[in-house]
């Protein structure tokens, strides 16, 4: 029954929008989320009672660093665990990445997929900055100040509490202490990555050993909201322009050359019409000169004519300093007990595309929007694995190239798609009222030179894998 239900989800995608011929999985991985990470100084417990060094929310940002190993980003914390509406039930969480070491080999005669994935925690990095940054005070929302109580002296950690923004300044104040991590990237030194962010939608550049925040990379004044405020919903009725609350910059991409970043936003600004509208914007940042150039990129429309509805972006990717791989998805499927039906990854190419800096407005931004192609359907990809759709992660969020595999005798190259898991070890809801487990999830696909012609990947100065 369940091979012939599987079997049956997969052709009626396929039917509607067909997998890239080529792209296929080849493996599937977890990390344990019931375990803590390696920052062992915030293990104590959290406003809500969760320890502070949960391993959660991996796929929230994930980019290959080189010699079998990833950077991992969780985004602002457990706020899934209710703490304080008025705070949206934010914590004091630490912002941080994580370094894995992924050993992906052929898989043993009789396996379910022809290579076997097995990631290792190695090392978790903590955000902070040599200055101080604004916590609040608390008063607003009734609760003790936001500031972790692992600061000291020239260490300023980044918080996932959403309080912790001067209400003096617009959202983009580089010494806000809130941070809500999506997108990261790793420079072409291997000495830095780079963060991305919702609350801002901010743009930092860490030290990858020490955490420290070296540079900050302004937007232009419109992604940002003039008033902030600790519930996302006051917000957004406070504001008629910038990034919608919790919808900031989600996707991130480094240019191979290391020269360029691309953001991507996860929703439509206010002035765009919002979340709901067609048109969301797309930022590429010349890190030398900081200046910033805008595309519009059109989401699709998984609605009906005369009732819409527009997914949203949670990742970008660059195949080269002009095209760029975009996971465009859906929120359903497990962790939100319904089935997955849109989370496709799309190829599209901002070569001779129209900067939209000065325009607003989705009508105006959708008659200059990129073309887009279907790279990868997900969902009928991992059902025609078997996977049902009430099994497919709500939220897969993580792209990244990984190392190139030899299968079949031929080289192929990678892609890697990882999950925010909430930070909950397990999900109880009506499709599993005894509960599931709920790992951090990593699926592999492959594919070749011709199914993507233009790829050009980021390789990292300096690598000597033998010597790690």
């Amino acid at each position: 029954m369940r091979t012939k239900l599987a079997f049956a989800v997969f052709a009626a995608f396929a039917a509607a929008a067909p997998v890239h011929a080529g792209v296929e999985l080849i493996a599937a991985g977890s990390l344990d989320a019931h375990q803590g990470d390696r920052a062992m100084r915030t293990a104590r417990p959290l406003e809500n009672g969760v320890q502070g060094n949960l391993l959660g929310g991996l796929g929230s940002g994930l980019a290959y660093a080189g010699c079998g190993s990833f950077v991992a980003l969780p985004d602002r914390g457990p706020n899934a665990v209710s703490y304080d509406s008025a705070v949206d039930d934010t914590s004091s969480y630490i912002a941080r990445f994580h370094t894995l070491r992924v050993d992906l080999r052929p898989a043993g005669a009789g396996a379910a997929l022809p290579f076997a994935l097995t990631p290792k925690l190695e090392r978790t990095t903590l955000l902070w900055d040599l200055f101080g940054l604004y916590y609040g005070d608390g008063k607003a929302a009734n609760l003790p100040n936001g500031a972790p109580r692992e600061n000291h002296a020239f260490h300023h950690y980044f918080t996932g509490r959403s309080d912790n923004a001067d209400p003096a300044r617009n959202s983009g104040w580089p010494l806000n202490g809130r941070l809500d991590p999506e997108g990261i990237r790793v420079s072409v030194d291997g000495n830095a990555v780079f963060v991305s962010d919702e609350y801002g939608p901010y743009v930092y550049k860490f030290d990858r050993r020490s955490g420290r925040r070296l540079d900050s990379y302004a937007l232009p004044a419109h992604f940002y909201v003039a008033k902030t405020a600790s519930h996302g919903a006051d917000e957004i009725a406070g504001n008629t322009s910038g990034r919608v609350a919790n919808k900031g910059m989600e996707g991130l991409a480094i240019s191979p050359d290391g020269r360029v970043l691309f953001g991507a936003m996860q929703a439509p600004l206010i002035q765009d019409g919002g979340d709901g509208a067609p048109v969301l914007r797309i930022a590429r940042i010349d890190l030398r000169t900081r200046q910033v150039r805008e595309y519009a990129y059109p989401l699709t429309n998984s609605g009906t004519a005369a009732k819409p509805k527009y997914n949203g972006v949670s990742e970008i990717l660059a195949v080269n300093d002009h095209q760029l791989l975009v996971d465009e998805r859906d929120g359903k499927g497990f962790g939100d007990g319904s089935e997955a039906k849109f989370k496709r990854v799309y190829l599209i190419d901002l070569d001779g595309a129209a900067d939209v800096g000065k325009l607003s407005g989705a009508a105006v931004l959708a008659a200059v929007a990129v073309q887009k192609r279907p790279f990868l359907d997900v969902v009928a990809e991992l059902g025609r694995h078997g996977m049902l759709p009430s099994e497919i992660p709500a939220k897969l969020e993580g792209l990244s190239f990984g190392p190139d595999v030899t299968q079949d005798g031929r080289r192929r190259h990678t892609l890697f798609i990882a999950n925010d898991n909430d930070f909950l070890a397990t999900v109880t809801d009506d499709l599993h009222p005894q509960g599931a487990d709920n790992p951090n999830r990593f699926f592999v696909f492959a594919f070749d030179d011709a199914d993507l012609p233009g790829l050009k990947p980021q390789r990292i100065e300096h690598e000597r894998c033998d010597a790690r």
